[in-house]
């Protein structure tokens, strides 16, 4: 396991530090342009239709999902363990600066996942037995109708299933194991053999099932979230003006506290906001397109502004969130990283660290492993169907029920595995979906530019 470990952490080196940041910030500024920054000029509309029509129980479709199960769907895949632990490892290898980074990619990402929406809707296939599909392997298609677009989609799909399917299912069961095991005493693999069960029951009432469940725990979880974090920093409130200083002055000077020369330190920061920032939010990664496909709605960029705040939500509110409670109570001030690492701090542990700094050594921890309980549970959800997606593309209906056996299979061998070997490997295959998904946003941006200038000719009527 060391030597795999080793080998996949010098791919990700390359992808993360260079591949990944040309890719994705050259998309989110490309769409960004191309767009017209829809992204900031569609904003209120996008709050609007999620917030304006919000309902928990859009109930079964006749096909596909109701747009807001969508977007249920496809931030329940979002809004995981990257959110507090994948924060947390940000924050304690590229240093409070990360966070910046962080919110730069999701910036120019909300233009990118605009446009993968976009392109899921209008790419997407109606079968005979009147069942919706769509997500990238169908864009790729369109993009490039050849034996390229083939391999293409082939090689995105097979990424897919390992990245999200498998591996991913592994790094967010192994969180819920371990902060369990931290929190209350309960060996990991009880936890994951529970999480199995509990998992097994919803995916085999299929989309509809995972949609229902999705639509009413998200904004449970996201809330009960959002209230524990908003009580630790009032708590801290006195280090907040600290905590949003050292996001933006350890953003260009990471070198004064995470150590090294300057320019490696600045790669460190940066590189870590990408890779964290792409594990969180997911643009440009093309798993969320498997949701958005399925919305019910009038025109493509009735949905490609719905999925604009699904990443708002995930990085600016969820993930911010993190970022505030453990640089305010871990960094700032009479914090324990004040100074440098501190010895037994981890990624896995930092967040319950931080939040029973406040709550207290019994309430915090179980806080953090509840929380995460429910987001990494939802993303379980949703990566699995998306995964779902493209071995049905693959293989056929016949493929299904082996893959959700091994799909089942990973989730339980996630909570007993070595916590570095599964990030490493989610985040390789992670990262190898967004080479193929992003060269077909851009042969397709034309698509999309059609989509947001739609919205302003409609202004105009």
């Amino acid at each position: 396991m060391q030597a795999v470990l080793s080998v996949v952490q010098k791919i990700n080196l390359y992808l993360s530090d260079y591949i990944l940041i040309i890719l994705l910030v050259g998309a989110g500024l490309f769409f960004s342009i191309r767009t017209r920054f829809v992204q900031i000029r569609c904003f209120g509309e996008g709050m609007r239709s999620v917030f304006g029509k919000i309902n928990l129980h859009g109930g079964r479709q006749a096909s596909g999902l109701s747009s807001f199960q969508a977007l249920a769907t496809a931030i329940a895949a979002q809004v995981g363990t990257g959110n507090i632990i994948g924060a947390s490892g940000a924050i304690l290898i590229g240093g409070p600066g990360a966070i910046f980074w962080m919110w730069v990619i999701a910036f120019f990402g909300m233009a990118t996942i605009y446009s993968e929406a976009v392109l899921a809707q209008e790419t997407r296939i109606k079968n005979p037995d009147g069942s919706i599909h769509g997500g990238p392997v169908y864009y790729i298609q369109r993009a490039f109708p050849n034996a390229f677009g083939k391999v293409l989609a082939a090689f995105f799909a097979v990424a897919t299933i390992l990245a999200l399917g498998f591996m991913g299912s592994m790094v967010q069961s192994n969180s819920i194991g371990e902060t369990c095991a931290n929190a209350l005493g309960v060996p990991s693999w009880i936890v994951g053999v529970i999480v199995t069960l509990v998992a097994a029951l919803i995916f085999l009432g299929g989309i509809q099932r995972i949609a229902s469940v999705t639509e009413k725990l998200v904004p449970v979880m996201a809330v009960l979230y959002i209230l524990g974090g908003i009580a630790v920093l009032i708590i801290r409130a006195r280090y907040l003006p600290e905590t949003i200083g050292m996001i933006f002055r350890y953003a260009f000077a990471p070198d004064a506290i995470i150590g090294g020369s300057l320019g490696f330190a600045l790669k460190t920061a940066i590189s870590q906001g990408v890779k964290r920032g792409l594990f969180s939010n997911e643009a440009g990664m093309g798993s969320t397109p498997h949701a958005h496909a399925m919305a019910n709605v009038k025109k493509p960029h009735d949905q490609g502004v719905v999925a604009m705040i699904g990443l708002f939500i995930d990085t600016f509110v969820v993930l911010t969130m993190t970022a505030l409670v453990v640089i305010s109570t871990l960094y700032a001030g009479d914090g324990v990283l004040a100074a440098g690492a501190a010895e037994g701090i981890s990624k896995a542990n930092m967040a319950q660290l931080a939040f029973s700094m406040c709550l207290g050594e019994g309430l915090g921890p179980v806080f953090v492993a509840l929380c995460l309980l429910f987001f990494a549970f939802s993303t379980i959800l949703g990566w699995n169907f998306f995964g779902k997606v493209n071995v049905e593309y693959l293989f056929g209906k016949k493929a299904v029920p082996l893959y959700s056996v091994l799909a089942l299979i990973f989730i339980f061998l996630g909570s007993c595995l070595s916590n570095d070997l599964v990030w490493e490997l989610a985040d390789m295959f992670n990262q190898l979906m967004v080479i193929p998904n992003v060269i077909a946003l851009v042969a397709l941006s034309s698509l999309v530019k059609a989509a947001a200038d739609s919205r302003s000719t409609s202004d105009r009527l």
